[in-house]
């Protein structure tokens, strides 16, 4: 049966070494890392601010630690961290979770992870906290979710040794999109405050009914796309020189979480690891001059995959398998090309990555986009 917390635990080298708290553990995507956690046979601390969703969880997992508190209250936030080497944050709205959860972690001497959609929050962790981060000789990795770090590790990857490019575009393809009730969340929270990266900086952006088409990998082929603001045109330009990176996605899914009546996803999944039927393919262009570099990545479900994303991150800090100290993008952190292959087969059932030796396509040969309406 679980325990709940309410005294600091011993803080011993196996626990730091081994235990990794899920924050707002009980939420749609969270309820995927958790079980990828326990997959990997990790010791995982439930936490959050509700205690009877946290305990409904702890049916499923009898032997994990149930340690309750609120992103208000720094103490509680103290005792639920204390011992573990890893914190995980799926507690939304990331206003307000972010920070304080981030600050907490480095005072329990915990890398910290996000899987947040907001870009405010994420750039905000990137403005403030780095000092702090390395100070404690800690990661902090926002976004690391498939709306920030799949984005970005492809696009890392796609450069290979390089580190600019004149222009990185983010092209997603869902066949459908049954938000949650976080994504709705996130939609209100984040009203008006979309960013884009243009001109070599974040400026605000607002979605319109401007059009343009984007080629796919078959089978999913020419598909109208609009220009759609996600975290990984926050995370892309830390460490990417760049001064544009776009992203596009296809009207499908766009329709079906713009509409009220779209429900939330299915209980009943598709296949063993809970996921449900929805796919989706990535594809990054890096333009340089006249040549392309080109990643692409597809799988099922949006929320499901950032489980292995956020889990194997995880790993990795906790095995020492990073590059440096501060908060990081993921390709900053990692091995990009390394973590995507990772990932496959199980949760990336598609990966096109560059190879060493390969030319990047021409822009003339491998023409992507083209315009539909008054897009650019």
């Amino acid at each position: 049966m679980n325990a709940i917390a309410t005294n600091t635990p011993t803080a011993d080298a196996a626990l730091r070494e081994s235990a990794v708290v899920v924050y707002g553990a009980y939420g749609h995507t969270a309820r995927f890392v958790v079980a990828e956690l326990h997959r990997r046979g990790r010791t995982v601390i439930l936490s959050g601010r509700n205690e009877e969703k946290l305990r409904e969880l702890g049916e499923r997992y009898p032997d994990a630690p149930i340690r309750v508190a609120d992103v208000a209250d720094p103490a509680a936030l103290d005792r639920a961290f204390a011992g573990a080497g890893a914190v995980i944050n799926c507690a939304g709205p990331f206003s307000e979770t972010t920070l304080p959860v981030a600050d907490a972690a480095i005072r329990a001497g915990a890398h910290y992870l996000d899987v947040a959609a907001e870009q405010a929050a994420t750039a905000s962790l990137f403005d403030t906290r780095g000092e702090q981060a390395r100070a404690a000789g800690l990661v902090l990795a926002p976004s690391f979710a498939f709306y920030g770090a799949l984005g970005d590790l492809l696009a890392t990857a796609a450069l290979g040794e390089r580190s600019e490019a004149d222009e990185i575009t983010i092209a997603f393809g869902l066949d459908s999109w049954l938000p949650t009730e976080g994504s709705r969340l996130t939609g209100r929270t984040n009203a008006g405050r979309h960013l884009v990266f243009t001109g070599g900086r974040l400026r605000p952006f607002s979605y319109s009914e401007e059009q343009s088409e984007w080629r796919f990998p078959a089978p999913m082929g020419a598909l109208a796309v609009t220009e759609f603001a996600t975290a990984d045109q926050v995370t892309i330009p830390r460490h990417l020189h760049t001064p544009e990176v776009r992203a596009v996605m296809n009207l499908a899914p766009l329709r079906d979480v713009n509409d009220a009546n779209t429900p939330t996803p299915s209980p009943s999944p598709a296949d063993a690891l809970g996921r449900s039927a929805q796919t989706f393919l990535v594809e990054v262009v890096a333009r340089t001059g006249d040549r392309e570099h080109r990643a692409v990545a597809g799988g099922n479900d949006i929320y499901a995959v950032t489980a292995p994303l956020v889990v194997e991150a995880a790993e990795r800090l906790l095995s020492g398998r990073h590059t440096t100290t501060g908060v990081l993008a993921a390709g900053e952190a990692f091995d990009a090309a390394d973590f995507l292959r990772a990932l496959t087969p199980d949760h990336l059932t598609r990966l096109e990555l560059p190879s060493a030796d390969a030319e990047p396509h021409t822009a003339e040969a491998e023409q992507h986009t083209t315009t539909a309406g008054a897009a650019r």
